[in-house]
């Protein structure tokens, strides 16, 4: 038995890895490198900005919205019943921009409650979700709304996600997630998109078609993770969800061990949210393409817990003076790292003409097998629980660490 355990703890990196490189060579090759999409129709687009407690962010993001270079858009910010300066600072902001309009809830309902409120107030037909604490750049909606308008596409498509960047560099875990977005999370989202299932949009920078949501039934306001939960909903209802790696936009990320696995605990309880409200997909022929990527996440699961348990196993195994498990672990984490580090060089290459400065962290990569294997296997753990209870009121929000 510890020996099937421990091919599967080997074996299901390796091949994903591998999935992901080779994904991300064909998005690269059939899509990414081609000519950018021409921007022949501009129509309205509303940008909803919810925050909850953001005095301190919210001013630059609104100032850097500001900056877009598209002609027809909007800029309204939802506040969310903030317990700081947040309602204050944003009225102060109105008579500055022309284009900002401002929603002041006074309790705090949640993130998707606050989007729900702010597609009810916009004017545009596609609809543009930035965080408070990040910026779309200024040309990014040049490379998004052609996907939406583009007679080839016709109407199917219902959302098309950027590429985030990470601002705050200053320390190794800020540059261990500008590694990670590069070669990791913009992999999946290149190889999914090559399967044609993306399955989770960025809630940091993501647009949707106004109709496609209501079609889908807005954000589910019962989940941690609104981003992941109405992407699996416009899969189900088939309305096509794009990645565009053109259109950027700048975030914060969180730089303290803490505000590190509140964000992954967060991330990963919203993952056991999805499996269990989406399980109907098996009974379904017309979902049979979301099968897979349902596996995929259920396999993961599953690695986590049998990766603590082959260290916790390895360790026992020093203990009691014997050390051949260990050095068949160390083996195959030392192989494991190989690919690893094959995969970041594939993603910073692919990434590269969008973040010039990128490989200059390079080598602050070999520490992500390190330190993030273990803190997602033992987040994902500990978050177990919530793939078997339902939540049962809005799930509101706190304000995140946003770095140094």
């Amino acid at each position: 038995m510890i020996k099937i355990i421990g091919i599967f703890v080997f074996w299901y990196p390796a091949i994903m890895s591998l999935a992901w490189i080779v994904g991300g060579v064909i998005f690269y090759l059939s899509n990414e490198r081609k000519k950018t999409l021409p921007l022949n129709e501009t129509p309205m687009v509303s940008v909803l900005v919810p925050c909850y407690n953001e005095e301190n962010t919210i001013a630059d993001t609104v100032e850097q919205l500001s900056k877009i270079e598209y002609p027809s858009y909007e800029i309204i910010v939802i506040n969310d019943g903030s317990s700081d300066n947040t309602s204050e600072v944003v009225k102060g902001l109105l008579e500055k921009y022309d284009k900002l309009r401002f929603i002041d809830l006074k309790d705090n309902k949640g993130k998707a409650n606050a989007l729900y409120l702010g597609l009810i107030a916009s004017k545009g037909e596609i609809l543009m979700g930035v965080d408070s604490d990040s910026y779309i750049m200024p040309d990014a909606l040049n490379y998004i709304v052609p996907h939406f308008t583009n007679p080839n596409n016709g109407e199917r498509v219902g959302a098309v996600t950027g590429n985030p960047r990470v601002r705050n560099r200053s320390s190794l875990l800020a540059k261990l997630q500008l590694c990670e977005y590069s070669t990791i999370i913009s992999l999946i989202k290149r190889t999914q998109r090559i399967w044609g299932k993306v399955m989770t949009v960025s809630g940091v920078c993501v647009a949707f078609r106004k109709r496609a949501l209501l079609d889908c039934k807005l954000w589910d306001r019962d989940m941690i993770t609104e981003d992941i939960g109405v992407t699996w909903k416009l899969e189900k209802h088939f309305w096509d969800v794009r990645y565009e790696p053109k259109a950027l936009s700048m975030m914060l990320v969180p730089e303290t061990i803490k505000g590190i696995y509140k964000q992954r605990k967060r991330w990963a309880q919203g993952g056991m949210e999805i499996l269990r409200r989406h399980k109907g997909i098996f009974t379904s022929w017309k979902t049979r393409r979301m099968t897979p990527v349902y596996m995929e996440q259920i396999l993961s699961i599953i690695w986590a817990i049998c990766w603590i348990f082959t260290t916790v196993f390895s360790v026992f195994d020093i203990v009691a003076g014997k050390g051949f498990f260990w050095q068949n672990f160390m083996v195959r984490n030392m192989f494991l790292t190989s690919i690893c580090l094959v995969q970041f060089a594939l993603g910073m290459s692919l990434d590269r003409k969008y973040d010039k400065n990128l490989f200059r962290n390079v080598f602050i990569v070999v520490w992500y097998p390190f330190l993030y294997w273990h803190l997602n296997a033992f987040v994902t753990l500990v978050s177990i629980p919530s793939l078997f209870k339902s939540r049962k009121k809005t799930a509101t929000w706190d304000s995140p660490d946003r770095g140094l």
